[in-house]
């Protein structure tokens, strides 16, 4: 029971670096309720945390409204700036650790890791109050100073380094779109064993030509107002062009059979790269709206263009920018257009737009 003078939670008592800190189970209403030490107005010498982000709030709260069945979510850490008491529920070893918290009323409580997830949990309760019951793990420390708050924040987030996009993005089963890149792959003779699964930049002696994130975007982008909604369905008529379009480079197969090092054709030749593994698929989304019968013919005319990197006068400006693959918009869309004047097929209004920008930079 909570004393007028005092909050009582059930803890597990540990240690870590010769200091005691206490796990608990707060409900999500009782992270409303507990009033938490606002820095924000501080200077950012005299905080323990950054300042929070507002922008990532709706962000972060949909995802919880949108996943009520599975949404997840780490501990947050905080600190209490006072002095507690542990009550133990027994002294009897293996029970002498778990007890009763009693942190005096008027202690500072400061999220030293979490106040995103805090602020996001709050937003959803305001839609969604029934979520109140459900519990999220809180992890106490005693706050011996600011000092001791400043390292804690800096020591949570030294090592903490966020998973590549190709990694997120095999591992998410929530993005249809990558559910479809995914199965592609995965039934694909070619792209299963030349696309990076993990990293989202290949290393230099990567036996890869691409990354899951780069084939994503492409697949995302041929797609485009074409999928059905059917993934089987989707992903055959994905596997069907992008097995199209390898057929056109047999330096693929070989990298995937290991004749050659993936590296050499990378260094050596634009079609390897991202970049235009994208505008194959934004052509792609062309033919397969305006030529749905005979987009296979269309696609050997790629054998055609000279993809050598050494070919500035074609790729400076537009896949190249200073010798170096450049992955941004423009130069995508600029890539784009190669392919899709080579093969005959008219550009789009913003397409036609950035040709003329492109152009006009140059004279």
């Amino acid at each position: 029971m909570e004393s007028l003078s005092t909050l009582n939670f059930p803890v597990i008592r540990g240690i870590q670096s010769g200091r005691e800190y206490y796990v608990t189970m707060w409900t999500l209403r009782t992270l409303k309720q507990i009033s938490i030490f606002d820095e924000q107005e501080l200077p950012p010498e005299l905080r323990a945390q950054r300042v929070i982000n507002k922008a990532r709030i709706p962000e972060i709260a949909g995802y919880i409204l949108d996943n009520p069945k599975d949404y997840i979510f780490s501990a947050i850490t905080a600190s209490i700036d006072s002095e507690v008491e542990f009550e133990p529920i027994s002294n009897k070893p293996g029970e002498n650790r778990i007890g009763m918290l009693r942190v005096p009323m008027d202690a500072k409580f400061i999220i030293n890791d979490g106040q995103h997830r805090r602020a996001a949990i709050l937003a959803a309760l305001e839609q969604k109050p029934e979520l109140g019951s459900e519990t999220i793990a809180v992890v106490f420390f005693l706050d011996i100073g600011l000092a001791r708050s400043q390292q804690m924040f800096a020591d949570l987030n030294r090592y903490a380094i966020r998973p590549s996009r190709s990694l997120g993005l095999l591992y998410d089963h929530r993005n249809g779109k990558a559910k479809l890149a995914r199965l592609v792959i995965m039934k694909s003779d070619v792209f299963k064993d030349i696309v990076d699964l993990e990293k989202s930049s290949l290393a230099p002696r990567s036996g890869k030509l691409f990354t899951l994130s780069a084939f994503y975007n492409a697949c995302a982008d041929l797609v485009e107002d074409l999928a059905s909604g059917n993934l089987e369905a989707d992903a055959d008529i994905a596997r069907d062009y992008w097995e199209t379009v390898a057929k056109q480079f047999p330096a693929w197969t070989q990298v995937r059979d290991g004749k050659i090092v993936a590296s050499e054709i990378r260094e050596g030749f634009i079609h390897s790269h991202g970049i235009a593994l994208q505008a194959f698929g934004k052509t792609g989304n062309a033919l397969l709206k305006g030529n749905p019968s005979g987009w296979k013919a269309r696609l050997k005319m790629l054998q055609q263009i000279d993809w050598s990197r050494k070919n500035a006068k074609v790729w400076e400006g537009r896949a190249l920018i200073g010798g170096k693959v450049s992955k941004v918009t423009t130069n995508v869309v600029l890539t784009t257009n190669v392919i899709k004047r080579h093969l005959g097929i008219e550009l789009g209004p913003e397409e036609q737009r950035v040709e003329n920008a492109f152009a006009e930079g140059r004279k």
